[in-house]
């Protein structure tokens, strides 16, 4: 779970597609543009308004926003580009803008995703929901540099994923 550094602007990847019309979100009453690119390559992935919930109930603002599901070589491409590891990652947040409202590209590498929930004993679904909460939390300035910061940041994130019904995917991890 990773973000390109803020002092590498990157050139927008696959996704700075022209958004669609605003829509209110009913859970935090931010509004959300939100254009999904590359779902039509995966079949096992919920549907449009079930990824949209998931972004809106992280939505601490208004924002535009965009979902882009790569492949590995794509994922490891961005990766190494941007941060400078050569491997492909599940998510990366292109931030762009975090306020007064939040512009960002959410690249989710699918078989790193896939892999990653077999591997934590996860549904697809509770994986990929949670690296969604985690990329739309980027894209409004969270970080988790610090200890500190990492702190908070995963409390918002179970916090969220507790109203969506998720388990918390940090209850099995050692620290």
């Amino acid at each position: 779970m990773s973000r390109p550094s803020r002092n590498r602007r990157p050139v927008p990847p696959p996704g700075r597609a022209r958004a669609s019309a605003p829509a209110i979100a009913e859970e935090a009453n931010h509004s959300l543009q939100l254009t999904i690119l590359g779902a039509e390559r995966h079949v096992d992935l919920p549907v449009r308004a079930t990824l949209r919930r998931w972004i809106q109930w992280a939505l601490r603002r208004n924002a535009r926003l965009v979902l882009v599901f790569v492949d590995t070589r794509e994922g490891r491409r961005l990766n190494r580009s941007y941060r400078g590891r050569d491997y492909a990652t599940n998510v990366l947040t292109f931030d762009y803008q975090s306020r007064p409202e939040a512009v960002a590209d959410i690249v989710l590498c699918m078989p790193v995703v896939r892999r990653e929930a077999r591997e934590r004993g996860k549904t697809l679904r509770q994986h990929l929901a949670h690296l969604i909460v985690h990329g739309v939390l980027h894209a409004q300035g969270d970080d988790h540099e610090t200890p500190s910061q990492a702190r908070h940041m995963e409390r918002r994130e179970r916090e969220i994923l507790a109203r969506l019904r998720i388990p918390d995917p940090y209850e099995d991890e050692v620290r």
